[in-house]
Parts: structure tokens; C-alpha cells; sequence
């Protein structure tokens, strides 16, 4: 019998929000399980697969960028672009050099069916790697989720991923079982709107009581909530310590006039009664969020309503957005269209405001110790994430990949807090 020839190796890329993380983390299984050999974005291969992002245009320019550096790593691989800026121009995307297949957010799924016509797949590379050897093995993402039916006026979501479904529950707690078997220690659950999940009845409290009461996973954390979202029945499973103490929430504006413009379903007040609520039943929880500067017609008295926001709630980060025309949605062709200069200086002020106050956050954990998972080593210092969302570095000597151990946070470094572990990993892991 003639010996199958081995597989190519693959290079799998992700750009945008979490629920892109875990698309791209299921493939990857997908595709190692077929054999395919997985190597690192950065690592030439045979094929290179980004799964894009078009939530404003910068996500664009930089789907097109990866695309090409990928091709100037190896001329030779075969570049497939999937996801929602494939979704919404596959023509812009097929015209780049290299790029022979552009799949849209439900094409992408048949990836592995089309890449098994041999016909079509580049000679497999001399890359000396082991099947599924550089998938991820601290935090997985699954998606419990997908799909959004809300239409507020900035967003290009909805146009890209229409079709709302939910992940059956029976299912995620086998998708969860599979991961911790694997050696993730954190699972991250993702979607485009994951408090609007509803499987049958199995609401997204639901769903976390059976995964913390059904599952040995050591971390379970949430993406992005609204603030319709948190409810007292919600936060009462924090109770529960495997419970990660972040919620992010998604804010936008803290004028009600412009969240009224942008079509959200809130107003600054009752943002405000759900931060309330989780610092009342969370004490040591991040909440962190997103912000747009220079939506359509924002004022200058607007912008300073939602700046002194930010700096009243003390957010533990904040992502800023300079708002960013997606065609075909309503904000695109609103009037008022804020100019960029005044959109960068206000991007700049909102920026310096995030800093202050992630720092702030981190200052309250000083002298205190918090168990963090540890998840790479680059160039002699460790980095890894508490439960509430600080990114610790340290230098020690022993491997601390996907190991879970206390650190006291000694002082503020970089974009998080420089830790020390006082005892040896042995002794920190032991019961």
C-alpha cells in the first residue's frame, strides 16, 4: 500500500473579538485532528488562515496587512481569509496576492472538507513540528453563542453574523470536558451576546451553574456583557471562586444622548446600577469596557460627559475606539460626521484617563497575593492573568506554563504589576 503523504502544516490567525479566539481555536482542533501540522502564526507554513475582523476599518487594514506578510514569509503558501471581513468584501479580500479562498462566517466551517482535495493542498514542508504542538494551552475560548439581531447604529456585527443561534448546553459541557482533558485550565465563554443565551429554556445563569456543578474546570470567565444583563441572580454565582472576578462590559457612551444616537439599549444611570451591583456582591472585581470617541454629531460637552464617566465609575481598563463609518449600517450616513482630527485628540484624552485608572486598579492589589495562571515566557519574564484580569510578570527559574500559583504583586509594571512567587512551585500547588 502507498504510504499517505504528510499533511501540510498550518498557520491559523485571529484578529478581533474573543468569539474570532474561539473560532479559530476550533479549527485548529479541527484541522490537528486531521493531521494537519499546526505551527504559530509567525512561523512560515503552508497555509496561513486569518480569520478576520471588520468591526471598524483599522480591523480591515490590518486582515490585509497579515495577509500580505504571510505571503511574504512563504510566496508559496496558500492564504485563505475567513469570518466577517470575509463575509462582507470576499471580492477586496480574493483580489490579494496569494489569497485563494475567502470564506464568509458560515462557509468557514466546510474549511476542512475543502482542504482535504489533495488536488489543491501546496507539498508539505520540511517544518519539523508535532500535531497540534502550538495550540494554546493555558485559556480556551468556546463559543456558547453567535449572531445579533440589536442593529445599534454603529455596528457592522449584525450585517455579518445575522443568524442567531445557541451552542446546546449538553454540548458546551462536553466542549468543556474535552478542554480540561486537554490541560487548558481556563475556559473563556464567548459569543456575540452571550447574555442573551437560551438553549430550551438554559439561560446563561443556568448554563454556568450545571458547567461549575458538571465540569472540573479550575477558571471559568466570561467576554463581553450588557448592562440588561446583570441581574442579581446572575451575580450570586460569583459565590463561587473558579468564577473569574471580571465582567466586561460594554459601555460605548456616557452621554445618554449619543447612546440614545447609537441605538443601545441603556442609558448612564442603569449602566451604572449594574457596575453598582457587581461591586456590591464582587468587591475585588474588574470591570472593564469600551468606549467610542466621535460618533456621529458628539459634542464636546457630550465627549466630557462620558470622559467624567469613565473617571467616576474607575473602570480597570478601557478600550477606546475612534468611531470608525461601517457602510450599510445607520450611523454611516448620520449627519454631523465628527472630523479625525478631533476624533484623535479625543481618542488621546480618553487613552491617558484608561491608563490612569488601570493603574489605579492595579495599586489596590500592592502588598496582596492572587493566584494567576501562567501562560508564556519571553526573554527571561513570565507574564500570566489573575482572576480579576492583571497581567502579572515575574522572573523565576522553573517552568510556569499553565501552572495556577499565588504571586504577592510587589509594584506597577508596564500595562500590569511585577509579582514574586515566595515559595517554590511545589509547595504553591500543593493542597
Amino acid at each position: 500500500m502507498k504510504k499517505r503523504s504528510e499533511k501540510p502544516t498550518v498557520a491559523l490567525d485571529s484578529l478581533g473579538c474573543k468569539l474570532n479566539q474561539a473560532e479559530i481555536q476550533q479549527l485548529a482542533g479541527q484541522l490537528a485532528a486531521a493531521g494537519y501540522r499546526i505551527v504559530a502564526p509567525g512561523e512560515k507554513a503552508d497555509i496561513y488562515i486569518l480569520n478576520t475582523c471588520t468591526v471598524t476599518h483599522v480591523a480591515d487594514r490590518k486582515s490585509r496587512h497579515l495577509l500580505n506578510m504571510a505571503r511574504r514569509r512563504n510566496p508559496a503558501a496558500r492564504l485563505i481569509a475567513i469570518g466577517c471581513y470575509a463575509e462582507r468584501e470576499p471580492v477586496a479580500l480574493s483580489r490579494i496576492e496569494g489569497v485563494e479562498l475567502v470564506l464568509g462566517n458560515e462557509q468557514k466551517w466546510r474549511l476542512l472538507d475543502l482542504l482535504e482535495d489533495a488536488d489543491t493542498l501546496p507539498k508539505p514542508s520540511a517544518a519539523k513540528v508535532s500535531r497540534d504542538e502550538n495550540i494554546q494551552r493555558t485559556r480556551a475560548f468556546i463559543k456558547i453563542q453567535d449572531g445579533c439581531r440589536n442593529f445599534c447604529a454603529y455596528c457592522i456585527v449584525p450585517l455579518v453574523r445575522s443568524r442567531e443561534a445557541c451552542v446546546p448546553a449538553a454540548g458546551l459541557l462536553t466542549q468543556v470536558d474535552e478542554r480540561v482533558a486537554a490541560g487548558f485550565k481556563e475556559v473563556v465563554l464567548t459569543g456575540t451576546e452571550i447574555g442573551a443565551y437560551d438553549d430550551d429554556g438554559v439561560t446563561l445563569p443556568a448554563l454556568l451553574k450545571r458547567i461549575l456543578a458538571e465540569t472540573d474546570v479550575a477558571r471559568l470567565r466570561l467576554s463581553s456583557l450588557q448592562p440588561a444583563h446583570i441581574t442579581p441572580w446572575l451575580i450570586a454565582l460569583w459565590k463561587n471562586p473558579r468564577l473569574c472576578p471580571h465582567f466586561h462590559l460594554s459601555l460605548q457612551s456616557g452621554s445618554d444622548t449619543v447612546l440614545k444616537r447609537m441605538k443601545r439599549r441603556y442609558t448612564a444611570a442603569h449602566y451604572r446600577r449594574g457596575v453598582a451591583l457587581i461591586r456590591d456582591s464582587v468587591p475585588d472585581a474588574a470591570v472593564t469596557t469600551d468606549v467610542i470617541v466621535g460618533f456621529p454629531g458628539e459634542s464636546d460637552t457630550e465627549f466630557r460627559e462620558t470622559y467624567d464617566f469613565c473617571r467616576q465609575v474607575q473602570f480597570a481598563r478601557i478600550h477606546v475606539f475612534s468611531y470608525s463609518p461601517r457602510p450599510g449600517t445607520a450611523a454611516a450616513t448620520m449627519p454631523g460626521q465628527v472630523a479625525e482630527q478631533v476624533k484623535k485628540d479625543r481618542s488621546r484624552q480618553m487613552l491617558v484617563l484608561a491608563k490612569e485608572s488601570a493603574q489605579a486598579f492595579h495599586k489596590r492589589f500592592l502588598g496582596k497575593t492572587q493566584d494567576v495562571l501562567w501562560e508564556q515566557q519571553a526573554n527571561g519574564v513570565w507574564s500570566g492573568l489573575t482572576g480579576n484580569y492583571i497581567k502579572v510578570y515575574l522572573k523565576n527559574s522553573e517552568d510556569l506554563t499553565n501552572q495556577i500559583t499565588p504571586a504577592k504583586l510587589i509594584k506597577i509594571y508596564r500595562d500590569g504589576v511585577w509579582g514574586e512567587i515566595s515559595r517554590t512551585i511545589t509547595d504553591s500547588i500543593s493542597p
